[in-house]
């Protein structure tokens, strides 16, 4: 949750920190459950581009350099269709990266990234796939390949992640609201959503076994 955010619910609301700090934690649940059960889906197809590539969320130790603490994303948005993935990894190997584009990208589908290494095992699989260097464009003058859905992407994911207080075992909570909030743009059917999944979570009559069954998977 944003400072600004918390500031209004302390100010207007006459919420105490407590009260802010135990809702966050409830509404992370909320978004979590709803993640696991409604976010996945496979992307792109036949005639479709997907842009991916790589970020890390977090801030340059001391403020200087390049070494950056924080945590990486891997995700893929289709220009199409506005569909996308965000999973959080360790690294950016080839052996990381490629079982999860298989996972969430359909065969067939036309793939754009940047000159990374660990995307040269892509001509091999079922997809075509174009680059645009960073290093010398931003836009390849040949094809036009770019990424800047998936840039914009990683720019409001930022923008919507604490700058402060960040820990790390919520980061797969920062992605699940921003996977929320993306889905539900408008903030009267959000509001509609976010009930739902309280129903789907607490409902006295769900099969607490599915829900162990789906963890252990």
């Amino acid at each position: 949750m944003k400072g600004s955010t918390i500031s209004f619910l302390r100010e207007e609301l006459g919420w105490s920190q407590q009260t802010v700090v135990d809702w966050s934690n409830f509404l992370r649940e909320i978004y979590l459950s709803w993640t696991k059960k409604n976010a996945k889906q496979i992307i792109g197809g036949d005639g479709l581009t997907v842009e991916i590539d790589e970020t890390k969320i977090g801030r340059r130790k001391y403020n200087c350099g390049r070494v950056v603490d924080g945590q990486w994303v891997f995700g893929g948005i289709c220009r199409e269709t506005g569909d996308f993935f965000l999973v959080p990894v360790e690294d950016r190997s080839q052996e990381t990266l490629l079982p999860i584009i298989e996972a969430n990208i359909a065969n067939g589908t036309r793939i754009i990234s940047d000159c990374w290494k660990s995307y040269n095992g892509l001509k091999d699989a079922n997809y075509s796939h174009m680059t645009v260097n960073h290093s010398v464009n931003f836009v390849d003058p040949e094809t036009g390949a770019n990424t800047q859905r998936i840039e914009r992407l990683w720019r409001d994911l930022k923008e919507n992640i604490p700058h402060y207080g960040r820990k790390t075992e919520h980061y797969q909570g920062y992605l699940a609201r921003f996977t929320f909030l993306k889905r539900h743009p408008n903030h009267t059917s959000r509001f509609h959503a976010i009930f739902s999944a309280m129903g789907e979570l607490f409902n006295p009559e769900r099969d607490e076994s599915t829900d162990t069954d789906n963890e252990k998977e």
